[in-house]
């Protein structure tokens, strides 16, 4: 059949078998280009952006950050680079194990379609089912210590540290561990990661790096105010505090004597004082404003022995008012209306070289701050993207809090689930459910090749330990071996594993199911 005629000039249509290669090319390419970085031997990558004047860098081993990075034109590439994202919002890890499977997944479909010949709705129907096989394994598996804090202390810290072992901070992950469950804990249940707040200060080693209680805030005291300030009643306002110089844009002001230009300055400074009094009226004894601050209001504040901080960016403002349980206010006629912020002591203290303001004792007592010290602002960024997602994992493993363990046993465990249910079912499905258990499989067999050990022999003893009921069983990446992973301590968060399959097949069953990719000419511009 023919588009001519129907689809505008310059519009492409690829049908059948070469829409189908056009898919599993660019699926599989985006899963082999984030696979070297899977597991704890995994390899980092440079990415260099052209665009930019400076050609900024980023060093990172973030499946779904290398991924947002990388501009694709594949729609089945941009299917994998989706699902890594949602992995990344949902869950905060699994993000290159999301693309490996669903690419895996790919690559047998590939085979079953081209040389088996088998029909792509087979194909799904055996998937959904081998899905649902291994889900109950994976819940077989799952373990829940909700119940006993100590032990469920202790699988954060497992699970923080399985996290962290992939990434740049692997060195020091059992100090970064402790650090990201310790902040984690202070939030009491709530995943809300904004009472978290991470600052970076080059400078030091990353072993420095620390938890402060309370927030820290980039900004500086106004002149000749005090510098210390005890049960602090914090106004958190944005609103324009500069209109002491006449700011009518485009405007011109004839005047026959200069004592007229003092009167017009004077009414700019009676509004101002007028608006300072308001503020003063809230009973705070500290303002932070989003805005900029003029010298004659700073001076006002002075007086009245309040301590003022300006321009704090709005992202700093609103996780303020977060944690010392304030509102930001831009009017001040109604003092009564608007609550104000509180904690028991604002101080500065010294970071390297640079002073910063402290919070401590914020009303909302969740509220702490991680200080990220390292060689280089790349490291540093790079430490940020991995303790966000042990952040993110742990904040919420706290709220599902079934473990399982990690180093691929739960792939093999999975994988042999659904291969002692291919016997006993008829028809084509059983081939595609086969496909299904060895694109599971092959995820722990990259692992170990990431680590330059031999998978095909560590993969057999891991399926035979698995046959001979011992189902803890995962990689040992640091003797390249076998090991029991729960007396290890490599533990994952449930979640993720689950959310990975679900993703996975998904994608994979989406892809599979298209057999026309149309694309529409471009507008010609007139």
């Amino acid at each position: 059949m023919s588009y001519a005629g129907v689809l505008n000039a310059g519009a492409e249509v690829d049908k059948g078998e070469n829409a189908r290669m056009s898919s599993f090319i660019g699926a599989i390419a985006i899963a082999d280009l984030v696979k070297t970085t899977l597991g704890p031997k995994g390899m980092d990558k440079i990415l260099q952006s052209v665009g930019s004047s400076e050609g900024a860098i980023t060093v990172t081993n973030d499946g779904a950050t290398i991924l947002k990075s990388v501009h694709i034109d594949n729609p089945a590439a941009k299917v994998l680079v989706d699902i890594a994202k949602t992995q990344d919002d949902e869950v905060g890890d699994g993000t290159t194990s999301v693309a490996v499977l669903c690419g895996e997944l790919l690559r047998e479909a590939e085979s079953l379609l081209s040389n088996q010949r088998l029909h792509p709705q087979t194909v799904a129907q055996g998937w959904r089912e081998a899905t649902i096989l291994a889900r109950k394994a994976l819940e077989g598996l799952a373990e829940d210590h909700a119940d006993d804090p100590v032990a469920f202390r202790q699988d954060l810290i497992n699970i923080a540290t399985t996290t962290l072992s992939s990434k740049l901070l692997s060195q020091e992950k059992a100090h970064f561990a402790k650090l990201a469950v310790d902040a984690v804990l202070r939030l009491k249940g709530s995943a809300n990661l904004d009472h978290i707040q991470i600052i970076k200060k080059p400078g030091g080693a990353l072993k420095d790096s620390f938890l402060a209680e309370g927030f820290l805030l980039d900004k500086k005291i106004g002149v000749g105010q005090p510098k210390r300030m005890e049960k602090a009643k914090i106004l958190i306002a944005n609103t324009s505090m500069d209109t002491d110089k006449i700011k009518i844009f485009g405007s011109r002001v004839r005047v026959d004597s200069l004592q007229k230009v003092a009167e017009i300055e004077e009414a700019e400074k009676e509004k101002m004082r007028v608006k300072c009094k308001k503020i003063l009226d809230h009973g705070i004894n500290c303002l932070i404003n989003r805005q900029l601050i003029y010298n004659f209001p700073e001076q006002i504040f002075t007086e009245a022995g309040i301590m003022s901080i300006e321009h704090a960016d709005f992202e700093g403002v609103e996780r303020l008012a977060a944690v010392t349980g304030g509102e930001i206010a831009s009017t001040f006629e109604h003092p009564e209306l608007v609550a104000l912020g509180e904690c028991s002591l604002i101080e500065e203290i010294l970071i390297g070289e640079d002073k910063l303001l402290c919070f401590s004792g914020c009303k909302n007592g969740a509220a702490c701050t991680l200080v990220l010290r390292g060689a280089s602002s790349h490291l540093l960024d790079e430490a940020e993207r991995s303790l966000h997602d042990a952040l993110c994992v742990l904040s919420q493993t706290v709220k599902e809090t079934r473990t399982i363990p990690g180093g691929g046993c739960a792939e093999v465990a999975m994988a042999q689930a659904v291969d002692a249910q291919v016997a006993a079912t008829p028809g084509k499905k059983a081939i595609a459910m086969e496909s299904f258990a060895r694109a599971l499989r092959q995820l722990p067999t990259i692992i170990a090749d990431n680590g330059g050990y031999d998978s095909s022999e560590l993969l057999t003893q891991l399926r035979a330990a698995h046959m001979a009921g011992k189902t803890t069983y995962g990689l040992d990446m640091a003797h390249g071996g076998i090991a029991d992973m729960r007396s290890l301590g490599i533990t994952e968060a449930f979640k993720s594993k689950l959310q990975v399959l679900i993703s996975a097949a998904e994608a994979a069953e989406m892809i599979i199911r298209v057999d026309d990719i149309i694309k529409s000419a471009p507008r010609e511009r007139g």
